[in-house]
């Protein structure tokens, strides 16, 4: 993650605020901005929190505190120097929120009765151009046995933790159900007959194609050269290509779910993968519509196998 800019490193000149010498603004993500607030606050300093037309967020203090502000967020960054050895991935537990969708519904497949929605929810290339609209998103939910679904739960855990480091996965799960959806509708328009498919695989590798969207999008312009430049697109392309070659891996939705992922990644605003976003009660709303596609098409299916 990209690192900004701390009190400490800024001269007088530079934090005076561009409107009016009666205060300063220092720019950061909202987690540093944050963290430097509750200094503040410790030591009762009046400040507030604004988002920057820049993009960043804005950490405001009146002129008559700023000596008072700056000795407080420099004796703090002095205790607490940035580390220097680079910390390991953290756990966290959005990804297993995503994940936790093929989880219940391929064990309840596997119970004995479950088994009778199987021949209903698989992506079935015949039927779904005839009209069985649901068949692309039920099929990401349905795995042929334990291995399978452990596979992707190991790998898609992998890549939405990364991804989650860039921005919080209810803002882009949505749009890689929709975008997985119509890569297994690609499979059967390409193939249209004879030709079964299910797993959540073509979302890992819509997620992974995003993922190198993102980085793609974040990287400096300084790096010269289109090999430096693209690197994580050639990077990601690499572990797709890796993962996804196999004996009986549906290899045109992978490179359907992948390529679909790529424009996925180019959704979010560059400004908010910068900087982040402080959580918003549109992140529940958004949760609630990656969990309804998938209620919506399994009632669709489930009425039909009645």
């Amino acid at each position: 993650m990209r690192t900004h800019s701390s009190f400490k490193r800024i001269r007088l000149s530079e934090i005076l605020h561009p409107e009016t010498a009666e205060r300063f603004a220092a720019i950061g993500d909202y987690a540093q901005i944050h963290l430097y607030s509750l200094v503040l606050a410790s030591q009762n300093i009046p400040h507030k929190i604004q988002r920057d037309k820049r993009g960043p967020f804005t950490l405001s203090v009146q002129q008559k505190n700023l000596q008072n502000a700056l000795a407080q967020i420099v004796l703090y960054d002095q205790e607490n120097p940035p580390s220097k050895e680079t910390p390991p991935l953290a756990f966290r537990l959005s990804p297993l929120i995503v994940l936790i969708v093929p989880i219940i519904f391929t064990l309840f497949q596997f119970s004995s009765r479950g088994s009778r929605f199987y021949h209903t929810g698989i992506s079935d290339a015949e039927k779904i151009l005839a009209g069985d609209w649901w068949r692309p998103i039920t099929a990401l939910t349905l795995h042929g046995d334990a291995h399978h679904l452990v596979s992707n739960l190991i790998s898609g855990y992998v890549v939405l933790n990364l991804l989650a480091f860039r921005l919080p996965l209810s803002r882009i799960a949505f749009p890689l159900v929709v975008a997985s959806a119509i890569a297994n509708f690609f499979v059967a328009l390409s193939l249209q007959q004879n030709f079964r498919a299910l797993g959540f695989s073509t979302f890992v590798f819509c997620a992974l194609g995003a993922l190198g969207a993102i980085e793609f999008r974040l990287m400096p312009r300084t790096f010269h050269g289109l090999l430096r430049r693209f690197a994580p697109l050639f990077s990601t392309l690499l572990l797709a290509v890796f993962l996804g070659i196999g004996e009986k891996s549906d290899i045109l939705g992978h490179f359907y779910g992948f390529a679909l992922g790529i424009f996925v990644g180019f959704l979010p605003r560059k400004k908010f993968l910068l900087w982040g976003r402080k959580p918003t009660p549109a992140d529940f709303f958004l949760w609630i519509l990656y969990f309804a596609i998938f209620l919506i098409a399994w009632f669709r299916a489930i009425l039909l196998s009645l």
